[in-house]
């Protein structure tokens, strides 16, 4: 079974954050981003609806402290994407 936190963690190259993973699908540099089910619903809308326009896979964990912890981050956080090499 794919790990997604996992996969995070050991990922080189990241973005953490809303602003930071909306930017990285802008620009096309990810086609993996995760988000936190625990988030604002209506903090995730946009970015959500960016990725199934642009056909990124979205994966889910349970909380946003486990996604921070995952990303190498001290705090919560609502999203993140591992960049394309």
């Amino acid at each position: 079974m794919f790990d997604t936190l996992e996969y995070l963690k050991n990922a080189k190259h990241k973005v953490v954050g809303v602003k930071q993973t909306q930017k990285a699908v802008q620009r096309d540099q990810t086609d993996w981003v995760v988000m936190a089910r625990d988030a604002d619903p209506r903090v995730l809308r946009e970015l959500q609806e960016l990725c199934q326009a642009k056909g990124i896979a979205l994966h889910w964990v349970e909380t946003m402290q486990e996604l921070g912890k995952a990303a190498g981050i001290q705090v919560g956080s609502a999203t993140a994407a591992v960049l394309k090499e």
